[in-house]
């Protein structure tokens, strides 16, 4: 492992740094509206977010493609930082709409630019450790960024300018590299029809689960301070919840791996919807019960991500898992997207405890369509159930994850980047002979 972080540690460090920046901004903007707004605002924030990241992915593709990736993660990490700076000039919400919208493109490029070095820089028998090291440095940095509200809990300027300097220094890892530029990814189709017929109960787990932790990162921190707690209360709450969704992730290999998916899914949801009980019916909650219940429910809720994608793995053949992931990263973005809008709502007209009401529905929702009766194995993999891997947080990640996870083939990615690799010559020289006014090169038949 030691030669792993070694090798690695550039790439960790400037994604601890963006994950404690964005961390500590989404908490940080849902305290502030507290103050003046109410949940639908601070709802509609993250919702905003969730909803630049699902854009990123594809606007990503595009950018790395016509700059190269230091160029497009030197962009976006400035657009970024100078779009954090710009939340302390206004307070009017609309311009924090767009402002959050922009932070989520230019976060979804920056991490496609990370995974996609981690996937080339990666040999075959070190991608679980990597991908281990990546989920870890993720995690991390999001509990970091709630713990600086412990330290500094004053909501001035200053906890703004915290998270931009996290966004300028991560420039600083891949601006100093020496290695190589990743060979540009193809974006990956999604087949919405095909993945729609093939995996409907993940699709369908990966959607509420979406609609949960977009809720959770959004409104968490609005829910404890309308309990009356203090900023930094309010940050070792929410660092402890995050912690909980890491501690869980190495059981939860070990039970998936073992057990009927399907069924773990549902008895996640079904312990969820009655773990969120105490604190959906309590408009009150002692500050001991308040974190034991937080962190059970944390624990159950950031189960289901990754036990859905495990569970999809096993029904989908390895050249579709890279399409695969980014079908459910985006049903995830559009889950989370919701999520915060809808729970935003109850909380403004019925009290802030129907944030974990909302929990328990989506969890009951979860009950009674994932069925292991329903489920025929029709199109498992012959391998199945296939070696489970704990996924990075869903707003950490882009669709080629799926490139760092070792369940995928290495001669699909490698088949993907030679294939992106001559496209992109193709069009290099195309652009070179409208310039030139020579006609391009006549390339040889590929195999």
């Amino acid at each position: 492992m030691r030669v792993i972080w070694k090798s690695f540690r550039s790439l960790y460090f400037a994604t601890l740094l963006m994950l404690l920046g964005s961390g500590l901004l989404s908490t940080y903007l849902g305290l502030r509206l507290a103050e003046t707004a109410d949940g639908l605002w601070v709802g509609a924030l993250m919702a905003a977010n969730y909803l630049g990241l699902v854009m990123g992915g594809k606007k990503g593709h595009r950018l790395i493609a016509r700059v190269g990736h230091i160029r497009a993660y030197v962009a976006c990490a400035g657009v970024t930082t100078a779009a954090v700076l710009v939340h302390g000039l206004t307070d009017w919400l609309p311009i924090w709409l767009v402002l959050r919208f922009v932070v989520g493109l230019g976060m979804m490029c920056q991490y496609m630019v990370i995974e996609s070095w981690l996937n080339e820089q990666a040999a075959t028998s070190q991608r679980g450790l990597v991908f281990s090291g990546y989920m870890a440095a993720s995690y991390l940095g999001l509990i970091l960024g709630q713990l600086v509200l412990v330290v500094h809990p004053n909501l001035g300027l200053e906890l703004l300018m915290l998270v931009a300097l996290c966004f300028a220094l991560c420039l600083v890892p891949l601006a100093l590299t020496r290695r190589l530029h990743p060979a540009p990814l193809h974006p990956a189709p999604l087949e919405l029809r095909f993945f729609l017929k093939r995996v409907p109960l993940s699709l369908t787990t990966i959607a509420v689960a979406g609609l949960l932790i977009g809720s959770f990162y959004g409104l968490a921190p609005l829910y404890v301070t309308r309990l009356g707690l203090p900023t930094e209360q309010v940050g070792l709450f929410m660092g402890s919840c995050i912690l909980a969704g890491l501690l869980v992730q190495w059981p939860l290999g070990w039970l998936s791996d073992r057990h009927d998916r399907a069924l773990l899914i549902r008895g996640c949801a079904a312990l969820l919807a009655l773990a969120a009980l105490p604190l959906a019916l309590q408009p009150e909650v002692p500050l001991p019960l308040l974190f034991a219940v937080g962190f059970v429910v944390s624990l159950l809720l950031f189960s289901l991500y990754p036990l859905a994608v495990a569970f999809a793995n096993d029904h989908v053949e390895g050249e579709m898992r890279v399409s695969l992931t980014a079908m459910l990263l985006v049903t995830f973005g559009v889950g989370a997207s919701l999520g915060p809008l809808v729970a935003g709502v109850l909380m403004r007209f019925l009290g802030a405890n129907m944030l974990y009401a909302f929990f328990s529905a989506c969890a009951l929702i979860l009950v009674w369509r994932v069925r292991p009766d329903n489920v025929t194995h029709r199109h498992q993999v012959e391998d199945a159930p296939l070696h489970h891997i704990p996924m990075p947080d869903s707003t950490a990640s882009s669709p080629l994850t799926a490139a760092l996870d070792p369940r995928v083939d290495e001669q699909v990615v490698q088949e993907q980047m030679h294939d992106a690799v001559a496209e992109t010559e193709v069009e290099a020289e195309v652009q070179m002979a409208g310039e030139t006014g020579e006609p391009p090169a006549e390339q040889a038949p590929r195999s």
